[in-house]
């Protein structure tokens, strides 16, 4: 027997037509590409977004076409996600920092029939477009003064003169809820990226996660940063989560650095934000070279990599501010875990609370997850035994897009991370699989290795491969950058770690570097580091 219940497609649109009926006069600020800051509200986005998806049938794109964008985080990407998805095209939003090559490669796999792109692109699309010959349609993200005089891309033409050119009163069509919402691929460390297929369903439910209290705990009262770039993964679902709870939603654009981020912060009143380490480590590194403090912002959700316990120290000690880790990848939509605190957790030190916040956290309701061994048989749940993460759950791939299978086992999705789960459900990455260093037989943490030497006072940021050795097959080599004006040497990093790590852990060389080799996504390229210092340690023992 079946429930007598409505059913009731979850659309992508149902969550902008929300916003517009209950928050229209709610705030969205954006930092165009110029630096000026444009305001308007919920109520004016809708309007917009509705031009938009008339003026994309008007040019000819029709259900399921595929609609690509370049662009930061500001108001007519917002506008994007909601009129291209809301119409039943699919989004593709593109990473601006992959190669050129690479780039071109998912713009002509997705088979890609219009691009939006910010001024701040328009040499890199210029160098792209005549590898992509199935984009019909350039869009140039501005207006008529910000049109290039002469430019090599065909049939380019200006947004505000197509949003103008359409009435406000397109209405949302209802469709299957399965149906494509948007396509986001992988950063392609290893081959060609791959894409992942979200749908409509996926996206509305994993809003609903990004807006529990334990995840970021959204609503009307909140002011939402989201530093995440919207190019990555959806910016992490948080543009649609400020529309379903009617949070103010301020965009930061193309500036990211700690200055600009502290303006906007403060200027407008954030509560909450949302980004990786690398970008909350510059904002740390601002403030306390001016003595800033932050007087609005409370919460943080901090993804993408590990953020050293050293670094949740200064930002729940120092500023005041809640790190709340929460781990996921792109085919994950990408929220899996968040870290909160438990009830059982309010009567530890702060070094014990901060060290607890250091793991990945507990899954989101909808989210289940285990580790297994090399037989894939399930691993203890006692936070000690380490096995391979997988995942499975209603915003999880089962398949990239174009019909590529990832490999399942039975059924769950294998992340390619080393971790543990404790008896309260607290997952830990220990390191990729991919990343581990396994020494005489036993593995080594990259990550528990970085994390510990981040702590040290002159240490800006650690990088940790295995490099071959003749006699241990694999041993650990540390990469250190460190802050401006500081010094330090081998000997002190070993001795610092000394009774931080087993002794067995300590890096066989620790190697000094002005900056860490970065992806498209902000993370450590460790690749570059293994084929630089391939053959360091490949002598006699």
């Amino acid at each position: 027997m079946f429930g007598s219940m409505m059913d009731r497609p979850l659309l992508v649109s149902s969550l902008l037509e929300h916003a517009e009926r209950q928050f229209g006069s709610t705030e969205i600020v954006s930092r165009e590409t110029s630096g000026a800051l444009h305001r308007y509200t919920f109520l004016e986005a809708a309007k917009r977004s509705r031009q938009l998806a008339c003026a994309l049938a008007q040019l000819g794109v029709t259900h399921g076409g595929r609609v690509a964008s370049l662009a930061w985080n500001n108001h007519r990407h917002l506008e994007a996600y909601f009129g291209v998805s809301g119409s039943g095209a699919v989004l593709h939003t593109c990473n601006p920092r992959l190669h050129p090559e690479q780039l071109a490669y998912i713009l002509n796999h997705a088979e890609d029939e219009v691009l939006l792109f910010d001024t701040t692109f328009l040499p890199l699309v210029e160098s792209i477009a005549a590898h992509c010959p199935m984009i019909r349609q350039y869009v140039l993200l501005g207006g008529g003064q910000d049109m290039p005089k002469d430019s090599r891309i065909p049939n380019l033409v200006c947004y505000e003169n197509l949003l103008a050119a359409c009435a406000g009163d397109f209405v949302w069509p209802e469709f299957d809820e399965r149906t494509a919402s948007t396509l986001c691929y992988t950063s392609g460390t290893t081959g060609n990226p791959k894409g992942v297929l979200y749908s409509h369903r996926s996206t509305i439910l994993h809003t609903f996660a990004v807006s529990l209290p334990d995840t970021l705990s959204l609503s009307a009262h909140d002011c939402l940063l989201p530093v995440v770039p919207m190019f990555h993964v959806n910016a992490w679902g948080l543009p649609y989560a400020a529309a379903m709870n009617g949070c103010k939603l301020v965009l930061p654009g193309p500036k990211l650095d700690g200055a600009s981020l502290y303006e906007l912060i403060e200027g407008e009143r954030v509560t909450c934000s949302a980004g990786v380490p690398t970008i909350w480590l510059g904002l740390t590194q601002h403030m306390e070279q001016h003595d800033l403090s932050l007087s609005t912002m409370n919460r943080t959700v901090v993804g993408g990599a590990a953020m050293p316990e050293a670094l949740i120290r200064t930002w729940t000690q120092k500023f005041g501010v809640e790190v709340r880790h929460a781990w996921g990848m792109t085919e994950t939509s990408p929220v899996g875990t968040q870290g909160s605190l438990l009830p059982k957790h309010a009567n530890l030190t702060v070094e014990q609370q901060c060290a607890q916040r250091a793991k990945q956290g507990r899954a989101v309701f909808g989210v289940e997850m285990r580790t297994i061994d090399a037989d894939g048989n399930e691993q203890p749940r006692d936070g000690k035994a380490i096995g391979e993460l997988v995942v499975r759950g209603p915003w999880i791939a089962a398949a990239y897009f174009k019909g590529e299978k990832p490999a399942l086992r039975d059924g769950w999705f294998p992340t390619g991370d080393i971790a543990t789960i404790d008896a309260d459900g607290y997952m830990h990455i220990t390191d990729r699989v991919k990343d581990v260093i396994k020494s005489g037989g036993e593995w080594i943490s990259s990550i528990d290795l970085e994390n510990a030497a981040v702590g040290h006072p002159a240490v800006l940021m650690a990088a940790v491969i295995g490099l071959r050795h003749p006699k241990w097959d694999e041993r650990p080599v540390m990469f250190i950058v460190t802050k401006p004006g500081q010094t330090v040497d081998k000997a002190e990093i070993l001795a610092y770690l000394a009774d931080k790590v087993a002794k067995w852990w300590l890096p066989d060389e620790v190697i000094f570097l002005d900056a860490l080799p970065l992806g498209a996504t902000g993370k450590v390229q460790k690749m570059e580091l293994r084929h630089q210092y391939a053959d360091m340690l490949d002598c006699p023992a």
